[in-house]
């Protein structure tokens, strides 16, 4: 293993002012926002609509530093016949791909699940390796309501983290560790928090049992923030303070950077509280995006599967990209997204 390499990689993934565009929606989920613009989810317009995205010269080169592909789509070629890799890599921006194989029920933890895929991950990840991809993901999926999270929900998913980490590494491909605690339930902001301390600490422990090198990996990690069904939400100064305090109490400095995933929060919310998070600066580590929905609802929208709108997709994509470019640096203000409206 280069952990040299792998810093160096892991580092330019949170550079200031870019963040990584997760474009490894299953073939399940991006059907349901096909479904939801009137598109056909076939192969051709999978395809054509992440090219679409990838050729998005100004995003791609200046807010884009990484890509999150499924694996479909890192063996597909544009319609050119280039690689979708290589356009990827020529903007400037670097590979990589999720690996996990979605998730499954645990057994004796009704309502909890588990992400599987680590059989023969060592041999698929050469395979990544070889097409180009130079870092990976795998999303484990905590949820917060009655009863739940179980100690055995938290344990056996930080652990499967730590064992695709170390795998990674192994592979000389810098892992992106996603513990997600989902926004889903009326929970309110604290007992966020409190579950997702207790989900980042458990995993950081697995992490250094199993001898990952924290300086050569990615934290992908939801945000401390009240649940979708709660009657009160918390502010976004509010989101901002508690999320910092939350990953200063329990990641490592070592770890080269964090990047938020959006989990169902809005476009403009998932923006506004990675910008006050920066307001409360200086930080031990690099902060910055990872994110699906809230970078792609808008080009999806706009594109909505037509030749003769590709410019108009490309317009939002880069639109949304730079707000949050602006933003993980601190730079963004509302009044730009009214500017563009």
């Amino acid at each position: 293993m280069n952990l040299t390499e792998l810093n160096r990689i892991a580092t330019a993934m949170v550079a200031p002012g870019k963040g990584i565009l997760a474009a490894d929606e299953s073939s399940g989920t991006i059907k349901k926002r096909f479904d939801a613009i009137g598109v056909e989810s076939t192969e051709e317009n999978r395809r054509d609509y992440r090219e679409m995205l990838f050729r998005s010269n100004e995003a791609m080169s200046r807010y884009i530093s990484g890509v999150i592909l499924y694996d479909e789509t890192i063996w597909q070629d544009a319609k050119d016949g280039t690689p979708l890799v290589k356009l990827i890599e020529q903007s400037g921006a670097i590979p990589g791909i999720k690996v996990d194989e979605g998730t499954q029920t645990l057994p004796m933890c009704p309502g909890e699940l588990v992400t599987v895929g680590l059989d023969k991950l060592a041999e698929r990840l050469k395979k990544y390796y070889e097409r180009g991809a130079r870092f990976a993901k795998w999303r484990a999926v905590i949820d917060i309501g009655s009863g739940i999270p179980s100690m055995t929900a938290i344990s056996v998913n930080a652990h499967a983290l730590a064992r695709y980490a170390a795998l990674c590494q192994a592979a000389q491909i810098v892992p992106i560790v996603e513990p997600e605690v989902l926004m889903d339930g009326d929970h309110d902001i604290d007992r966020c928090y409190e579950v997702t301390s207790r989900v980042l600490n458990k995993t950081f422990q697995e992490l250094r049992v199993q001898r990952v090198a924290l300086e050569g990996m990615v934290l992908k990690p939801n945000m401390a923030i009240s649940g979708k069904k709660c009657a009160k939400q918390a502010p976004v100064e509010e989101v901002a303070e508690k999320t910092i305090r939350l990953l200063k109490a329990c990641v490592p400095a070592a770890v080269p950077g964090i990047a938020f995933l959006s989990g169902g929060q809005s476009d403009e919310e998932a923006t506004a509280h990675l910008n006050a998070m920066h307001k409360l600066g200086p930080l031990p580590w690099g902060l910055t995006f990872s994110y699906g929905r809230a970078l792609q609802a808008a080009p999806q929208k706009a594109w909505s599967g037509k030749a003769e709108n590709v410019a108009a997709g490309q317009n939002a994509f880069s639109h949304r990209a730079r707000m949050n470019g602006l933003a993980s640096k601190g730079e963004w203000q509302s009044s730009l997204e009214q500017k563009a409206a």
